[in-house]
């Protein structure tokens, strides 16, 4: 969507301020011994109490309030009986509406004790969405993104996930502009429109560029001995820096 009155601007903020309380209580309640299905539940009351609703739950019937990935799984997990380890590399992926607008936001954490590795990967994500923040303006090509997320993979020996990007948002969870991906793509045109929303995601790995569905249908894992993160912002590009709609999120 596009930002057109001044109701507009405080609905996204205002929902986006609500994915990002609950994106950060989450990844910050994650410890071992828990599983899945718990952490997800903290995120399922945290929805009810700031009176959002669960996005990918009411648009496409997922089996989750949030989608929550584990070590070798890249995007969608789905909560369930796993039990979260020491060491384990985390993901969490929140997204809601309310009054009929939505936010989506994420962040990657690692349990104790950390490994350099994981600790790296998260870091360079961290990094690789703060560096594309920065290439979003009105007039940008939308592939000057993709192209600084790829610089900051290739700078830390990491992979882009070349099939999961980010995407417009606002009146419903996926719009246009659809796939703002990971690496630079040449023959992507579009540029950025004054007031768009858009979620920026790098999803960077250490082994893997694709993804693949699971048998459960939602889960998307690559290689089995990968591990991967993702930091997520909900943005409103402007004539300058873009308007961080998800601003409680610690990662830019």
């Amino acid at each position: 969507m596009t930002i057109e009155n001044q109701h507009d601007l405080d609905a996204i903020l205002a929902i986006g301020r609500i994915v990002a309380e609950i994106c950060d209580a989450m990844l910050a309640s994650v410890e071992p011994g828990m599983t899945t299905a718990e952490l997800d539940e903290l995120g399922g009351q945290m929805l009810s109490r700031l009176g959002a609703t669960s996005a990918p739950m009411s648009c496409y019937d997922f089996p989750g309030f949030t989608c929550i990935s584990v070590n070798e799984e890249a995007a969608h997990g789905v909560p369930g009986a796993r039990v979260i380890g020491a060491g384990d590399i985390v993901n969490v992926d929140v997204s809601a509406e309310r009054d009929g607008y939505f936010a989506d936001t994420g962040g990657t954490t690692v349990v104790a004790p950390v490994a350099e590795a994981n600790a790296s990967l998260c870091g360079a994500a961290e990094l690789a969405l703060e560096r594309a923040l920065a290439e979003v303006r009105a007039g940008a090509r939308i592939n000057r993104i993709g192209k600084t997320i790829e610089r900051v993979a290739k700078s830390h020996r990491l992979k882009v996930i070349e099939n999961l990007a980010g995407h417009g948002l606002g009146r419903s969870l996926h719009e246009a502009p659809e796939s703002i991906v990971g690496f630079y793509d040449r023959k992507d045109r579009r540029r950025l429109g004054y007031g768009q929303v858009i979620a920026v995601e790098p999803f960077l790995s250490t082994r893997s560029t694709f993804v693949s569905e699971t048998d459960d249908g939602w889960t998307l894992d690559g290689d089995p001995d990968s591990r991967s993160a993702q930091f997520e912002h909900t943005v409103i590009v402007t004539d300058g820096a873009p308007i961080v709609a998800t601003q409680g999120r610690t990662a830019a």
